[in-house]
């Protein structure tokens, strides 16, 4: 399975993603790091990620050919992340027919009724379990 993390700014989040599903995933899923600018690219490169790109086009390239993507919410909001989220990015995302695993931050403006508060960390940590879930669930459904 490909597995997109997609994050911007200064990548953060999405080092964090990877550096978590680097050693909770088997080596044969592949994880791609895709960040609205270079800075996010590196952070999630150093991470471990198997592949790379930046940029919108490389966002919109790559959304249809993933299995999953994860990242903070605003990954599916236009003009998030201080303007980097471009409305063709967060409409490639969202119309992509990979799964898809969003970080509930509350910012730009959206609250995630039902989304219980808590920390970075766990939600985090709780994407991960989703994606292995879903990994899992998958592997089952081919054994079928």
């Amino acid at each position: 399975m490909r597995i997109a993390v997609i994050d911007g700014q200064g990548g953060g989040i999405g080092k964090t993603l990877v550096e978590k599903l680097k050693k909770e995933l088997s080596a044969e899923h592949e994880i791609i790091a895709l960040g609205t600018n270079a800075a996010a690219t590196v952070q999630m490169l150093k991470a471990g990620a198997d592949e790379g790109a930046t940029g919108e086009n490389a966002i919109v390239y790559n959304a249809r050919k993933v299995d999953i993507i994860v990242g903070a919410i605003g990954i599916i909001i236009s003009n998030a992340m201080m303007g980097e989220l471009t409305p063709a990015i967060a409409c490639a995302i969202s119309e992509s027919p990979a799964k898809k695993v969003l970080i509930p931050l509350n910012r730009c403006n959206i609250e995630v009724a039902g989304v219980k508060s808590e920390s970075l960390p766990g939600h985090i940590e709780d994407a991960v379990r989703i994606i292995k879930e879903y990994l899992a669930s998958q592997r089952h459904n081919q054994c079928d």
